[in-house]
């Protein structure tokens, strides 16, 4: 079985967050299954020092960045087409918000990489699942914004702000803790908080444990259908 993992850049404030991408990578190991990173070839929003949170004045590119966590086995997303996955998971960090749609500057108003909005849907029409962590359930929630067939259940944990920006997208939100999943059993969705809550790396990892475990039992059905 192939699982997608879409990142976003390296480093939580700017791109993929670190913990949650290689627990990620940890748990499709376990299953096992083979993992195919991906990235969207394009500059990042911005670039933060994560020591001083100032941002330089330097650019950046996402896929070059990801690279870093998948160690140069990495994919431009656009070469990426549904038939090679079986499932697609993206973990969280700003970059999601920042590099993937541009939620972070435009919240209900955002717009999604053109590149990853069609995987997803892809995805979502092949009867594939696809896992959102963090931040990353806005990235679905403004995929299918204004669709009337298709209103995501998904989690970002309890801030109510981001939630009712999720839920102004036309999704329906559901409060969850860090170790918890969230699953849309019509649509193959499964989120989980992770960092958004996660006071430890053991917390997260249970969370994302669940999660790459509903999703990897979701494919494991659609396979057989």
């Amino acid at each position: 079985m192939k699982i997608g993992i879409v990142l976003s850049g390296c480093g939580v404030k700017d791109g993929t967050e670190i913990h949650e991408s290689v627990l990620t990578l940890l748990a499709v190991g376990r299953i096992p299954a083979e993992p195919v990173f991906m990235a969207p070839d394009i500059d990042q929003l911005d670039v933060v020092n994560h020591l001083t949170d100032k941002t330089p004045a330097e650019k950046r590119n996402v896929l070059a960045e990801s690279g870093r966590i998948a160690r140069g086995s990495i994919k431009d997303i656009k070469e990426v087409k549904e038939k090679e996955l079986d499932a697609l998971i993206f973990p969280g960090g700003y970059g999601a918000a920042k590099n993937l749609c541009d939620f972070a500057v435009k919240g209900e108003n955002c717009a999604v990489n053109p590149e990853v909005a069609r995987l997803i849907r892809e995805m979502h029409k092949a009867g594939k699942p696809v896992g959102f962590m963090c931040i990353a359930p806005v990235v679905c929630a403004a995929v299918f914004k204004g669709d009337p067939d298709v209103k995501p259940t998904l989690t970002i944990g309890t801030d109510p702000g981001t939630a009712e920006k999720l839920e102004k997208m036309g999704a329906k939100h559901v409060s969850c803790r860090a170790t918890e999943i969230c699953v849309d059993e019509k649509n193959l969705f499964v989120s989980t908080p992770a960092y958004m809550l996660a006071d430890c790396i053991t917390q997260a990892d249970k969370g994302i444990n669940r999660l790459v475990d509903e999703v990897f039992k979701i494919a494991s059905k659609s396979s057989k259908m």
